[in-house]
């Protein structure tokens, strides 16, 4: 099954921070890459750390390497948050497949202290 995330209105999601950065690749629909580094990242985005900013609009597939292995997912360029030295460009997850949906799940539970196995938590995070 695909997930489409979507934002709870009255509940942000949780969010885990890399302060180094996660090194990140993006590839947009016309085939061209560039790298960046995950700096955020929780189930309906994340932040990007890149050389310039991207075109706000753009459907891109982000894709970095978590402890559970590689996650992938169709996600929409947001307006950057810093046009400086290093640009901060956040995304909104659009599409991810049940696979990464489920990588990047145990990914947020293990560094909230939950158990990698979403299932027997009914997929709820730890407060």
């Amino acid at each position: 099954m695909t997930h489409f995330p979507r934002p709870h209105r009255k509940q942000r999601a949780v969010r885990i921070e890399f302060h180094a950065g996660v090194p990140a690749a993006i590839r947009f629909e016309d085939g061209r890459h560039r790298s960046g580094r995950l700096r955020r990242i929780s189930l309906t985005g994340g932040l990007l750390r890149i050389s310039q900013p991207l075109v706000p609009g753009s459907l891109v597939e982000v894709t970095f390497i978590s402890p559970r292995g590689p996650v992938l997912g169709l996600a929409e360029l947001l307006s950057p948050a810093s046009a400086t030295l290093k640009c901060l460009q956040p995304f909104k997850f659009v599409m991810i497949d049940d696979d990464n949906y489920r990588r990047l799940i145990s990914l947020i539970w293990s560094s909230q202290g939950g158990t990698a196995n979403s299932e027997q938590n009914d997929g709820k995070l730890p407060a």
